[in-house]
């Protein structure tokens, strides 16, 4: 025994609870191959719903839209379920791998036998803070591939037309796009973070996944009044659709940057109280 610290000869805290290890197990659960299905079969969903929608319909609309848009090209199919999955389907994902990660452990009572390992408290949390980031932002780029490939299959590999009627030439739009799924994960973690730190605080996942996701509608709705004016730049849902700014030719970061900075921001403050609770909580009962 380590007469230093009384740990066992040759305990490492750095090498308890590997992230290739918390990864491996949160990739065996239902709700992590339910959710890379679903990420993967939408964008079929939706080619298959555009296709329904018949050519008639569409070209009796004048008015260029997203759904007129969304059938130029792969590129555009996947601008445009980017644009469907950004308010609400994306943020229950992110709310979903994050929220859970701690309190469906908490509720089963494995969350104590980690900890007896021992696997030292901060660690644990950050092992589990890695492991919903990397499936979040895997499940997204997942939805952006299959999306482009099976756009591509459907509509061609041409360039992007926006709504606006400014094309893209592809290997532009691809960078854009790159920059777009950028974006979305920095801002989309806030929503994660957030659901993060209700996980430490309630052993019920769907308590911490569910308040996350309200939380979210609830700003997003008082984003809609105007009364409030400057007051709701500093929501954590504001800048929600800066990303559509790059497809313009020339684009205007300055909503892109204040976006990612506060995301950045909202994402420490909820990422310090979940890691300020949980080194206060009783996780031995």
């Amino acid at each position: 025994m380590s007469t230093s610290t009384g740990a066992a000869a040759g305990y490492r805290p750095e090498r308890t609870l590997r992230l290739g290890v918390e990864l491996r197990r949160q990739f065996k659960r239902r709700r992590t191959i339910g959710v890379l299905a679903l990420m993967a079969a939408l964008p079929l969903i939706l080619i298959g719903a555009l296709q329904l929608g018949g050519a008639e319909e569409a070209e009796e609309n004048s008015r260029v839209n997203l759904v007129d848009v969304a059938t130029a090209s792969g590129l555009n199919l996947t601008l445009f379920v980017l644009f469907a999955t950004t308010g609400f389907f994306l943020v229950v994902v992110f709310a979903l791998f994050f929220g859970d990660t701690v309190a469906s452990e908490a509720s089963w009572g494995s969350l104590r036998y980690a900890l007896a390992t021992p696997v030292p408290r901060s660690r644990l949390l950050r092992q589990k803070w890695l492991a919903a980031l990397v499936l979040s932002v895997g499940a997204m780029v997942l939805l952006v591939l299959v999306a482009v490939v099976a756009g591509g299959i459907a509509y061609g590999f041409g360039d992007v037309q926006t709504p606006l009627g400014v094309a893209l030439e592809q290997r532009t739009a691809l960078v854009r796009l790159a920059g777009m799924v950028g974006y979305l994960a920095v801002h989309l973690l806030v929503v994660g973070t957030l659901a993060f730190w209700l996980s430490t605080v309630t052993d019920a996942p769907l308590a911490a996944v569910g308040g996350a996701v309200f939380t979210t509608v609830v700003f997003a709705v008082l984003e809609q009044v105007e009364q409030l004016g400057g007051i709701r730049d500093w929501f954590p849902t504001a800048f929600n659709y800066a990303w559509t700014d790059l497809l313009q030719s020339q684009f205007d970061s300055g909503d892109l940057f204040r976006g990612v900075v506060q995301g950045l921001a909202w994402s420490a403050l909820f990422t310090a109280l979940a890691f300020r609770q949980f080194a206060r909580k009783d996780v031995t009962s």
